[in-house]
């Protein structure tokens, strides 16, 4: 296929990840960059040699561009995602898809009507660690899953972030920022979730920068830092979730662990695409570490983009889709509407997912979003 020209618009933290795997990609080639702040902007493009550096505006109208990767602040992706869409162009975004359920409806109607892609991090479940979980599930390696836990015990992002006041913000704290990572590779494993009962709380007002130029400076805190709840599964399975940045002296839970009829998997961190998948059997004291179905680096941000071109292409569906990261934002809010609310909270878009005869996570009805554009 011919390579997809890719326009970058935020060029923070996260974007060196992204540019360093994707420079060697056979079906990318990343144009052009773009950020709010130009020297950042040209700062990478002077690092990852790419040519063309314009304004998010400039970028947006350049013809040649295919496809928007947004690695926008939290608070700026829906915006974004609707201005690459009404461009013409396919998106592809940083997680969460936005801040609000109505924003994420508005950004997949969009997509649908002008028959264009959306596409949403995290593409960790498309690394060899989960993919090896889920390939042992599918061969029945623990029988039928029954329950699972997922643990992400932090101590929040300012004893290391230099600027962390948007992880505080709303669309912030351990739910948004780290949240879809283990809720992706519990629907991805697992199949969508029905309800949730969750609880959210945040202790400390303010948190205190440790690193940087801002040292010693105070933020104020406006989002939940602590969450737990229960997650029960459309296919019968029942989880259990806690994710915090209220952990000040470290954790020994297990990242995610699959409770099977005939044994435990044990799934590695979903933050990264390698790692361990251990499996114990029902009767056996002892873990054996499962063989890689193949091998990944800790780092191949921009798999999701790929399969995304490549899908559109082959005019099939993509995996990291937004109707995946939909479900996951609808799952983020249910925790915390649930713990506002006192009750359980169904999840309506549970009905729109299901397995395909491959194992992969697909929408129920018939793919609309621009498969045949």
């Amino acid at each position: 296929m011919t390579k997809m020209k890719l326009g970058i618009i935020g060029c923070g933290n996260i974007s060196p990840a992204y540019l360093t795997y994707l420079a060697q990609s056979d079906v990318i080639e990343i144009h052009a960059l773009a950020d709010l702040m130009p020297e950042k902007a040209k700062e990478r493009a002077e690092e990852f040699g790419i040519a063309n550096v314009c304004t998010v505006e400039g970028l947006l109208d350049l013809p040649e561009i295919d496809l928007i990767l947004n690695l926008t602040i939290p608070s700026s992706h829906a915006s974004v995602n609707l201005s690459a869409l009404n461009h013409g162009k396919h998106v592809y975004v940083e997680k969460p898809l936005s801040v609000s359920l109505e924003e994420a409806k508005a950004t997949l109607d969009l997509a649908e009507a002008r028959h264009l892609r959306v596409g949403c991090a995290p593409d960790t479940f498309l690394g060899a660690g989960i993919e090896t979980s889920r390939q042992a599930i599918q061969d029945g390696l623990i029988g039928k899953p029954v329950a699972a836990t997922a643990f992400m015990m932090g101590g929040g992002p300012e004893d290391w972030h230099p600027n962390p006041d948007f992880f505080y913000a709303e669309g912030g704290g351990p739910m948004f920022d780290m949240g879809p990572y283990y809720l992706t590779v519990l629907v991805q494993l697992l199949g969508p979730i029905r309800r949730i009962s969750g609880s959210a709380g945040s202790p400390l007002p303010e948190r205190v920068i440790q690193s940087g130029p801002r040292a010693g400076q105070s933020i104020p805190v406006k989002t939940g830092t602590h969450y737990s709840g229960t997650l029960d599964f459309a296919e019968g399975a029942i989880g259990t979730m806690v994710t915090s940045f209220d952990i000040r002296g470290g954790s020994a839970l297990p990242w995610i662990e699959i409770y099977g009829t005939k044994g435990t998997l044990s799934v590695p961190d979903p933050n990264y695409f390698n790692g361990e998948v251990k499996l114990r059997r029902h009767g056996s004291e002892e873990w054996e570490t499962l063989e890689s179905v193949f091998e990944s680096g800790p780092n191949e941000r921009g798999r999701g983009i790929e399969d995304m071109a490549r899908a559109i292409s082959e005019g099939r569906e993509h995996r990291a889709s937004g109707i995946v990261a939909y479900h996951v934002l609808e799952a983020m809010h249910a925790f915390e509407r649930s713990s506002r609310e006192g009750r359980h909270v169904e999840l309506g878009s549970a009905t729109r997912l299901r397995f395909n005869e491959e194992g992969h996570l697909v929408q129920t009805e018939a793919i609309r979003n621009g498969i045949n554009g």
